[in-house]
């Protein structure tokens, strides 16, 4: 099937800035069942946008823009070809944990296997680990579809209930989040077991089938690699296997690697910045219309009153 993806991202400064420099990795892959056929990312103000490949292999462009401005808008537009996916067995059999401990001695998966900045061990984690019963007492496979379930299950989609920084005991104890908090979540107890897993960022194409996530933003779901199978797509907040409908943009250990955008500006340094993202996926023949309207996602508002700032200030956006 064919989509188009339109992905809008508005910065706002209240006082201009002076420079800001920034990447973003809003390009989908071009691997396994699905082919980014074409691509662009322009910025207002204009900007020279240069392109290189991360250690993960995903595209990211970086730009800047060396003048003064009070708002940057990024806009990235792509045409995208995903295959059906494959036939997921319900597990892997007899032998399928040694299989993948031979797989994992090779060294080549430790990044995925470790904890990582929003993945990492506590007593909460723990506490959910006990309750739903993450050993090695079934099949792998089985086990992972089981802990996509529980999560689905145990967990309340809540738009806004948690920021992009949050810790993961946050929705650990709420038991509340979106689909990255999901994500890391799942992503923490398949390690556990000793299971290579992965975080992924993309999009999710909402046709009549009901899904938790929110049609007009991002989407996030894992990839585990299990024996004979290689990576494996699973999407906790749906409870569901990605399908054709995920449209893969970024995978990393977890968010921190895998920012939509990711910059720094200089400026006056106590300054009230909104951010503004829209995003619209559809079949390649339905996605020309009216202009996406663009839906607040943060805003951090300044505690202290304005400074003059070093011409070495900076702020990250």
């Amino acid at each position: 099937m064919f989509f188009t993806v339109r992905h809008v991202t508005r910065f706002v400064y209240e006082v201009p800035i002076s420079e800001s420099v920034m990447e973003a990795r809003m390009q989908p892959r071009s691997d396994g069942s699905q082919r980014c056929l074409q691509f662009s990312l322009t910025t207002l103000p204009s900007s020279r946008v240069m392109m290189y490949q991360d250690h993960d292999g995903n595209i990211v462009h970086h730009f800047g823009i060396p003048a003064k401005h009070s708002r940057l808008t990024v806009s990235a537009e792509a045409l995208v070809e995903v295959a059906p996916a494959a036939l997921i067995p319900f597990d892997l059999g007899r032998g399928a944990w040694e299989d993948l401990d031979d797989i994992t001695a090779t060294g080549e998966f430790w990044e995925y296997l470790n904890p990582s900045p929003f993945t990492h061990d506590s007593p909460r984690l723990e506490e959910l680990a006990k309750e739903i019963g993450v050993t090695r007492e079934i099949d792998p496979l089985a086990l992972v579809r089981r802990l996509n379930t529980e999560i689905f299950d145990r967990f309340e989609y809540s738009p806004k209930s948690t920021r992009v920084d949050s810790p993961i005991d946050e929705a650990l104890e709420t038991r509340r989040g979106v689909c990255q908090d999901f994500a890391h979540v799942m992503i923490a107890l398949v390690r556990r077991l000793g299971i290579p897993c992965r975080y992924v960022s993309g999009y999710l194409f909402h046709n009549e089938r009901a899904d938790r996530s929110e049609a007009a933003a991002t989407h996030a779901w894992v990839e585990v690699l299990l024996p004979d199978l290689g990576w494996v797509g699973f999407d906790p907040t749906n409870n569901r296997l990605a399908e054709e409908r995920h449209i893969r943009v970024a995978i990393g250990r977890d968010y921190s690697d895998v920012p939509p955008t990711r910059g720094v500006f200089k400026g006056i340094s106590a300054v009230k910045s909104e951010l503004a993202v829209a995003v619209r996926v559809g079949p390649a023949q339905a996605a020309v219309g009216d202009p996406l309207p663009f839906i607040p996602w943060m805003s951090r508002q300044a505690s202290t009153g304005l400074v003059e700032p070093a011409p070495s200030n900076q702020q990250q956006q």
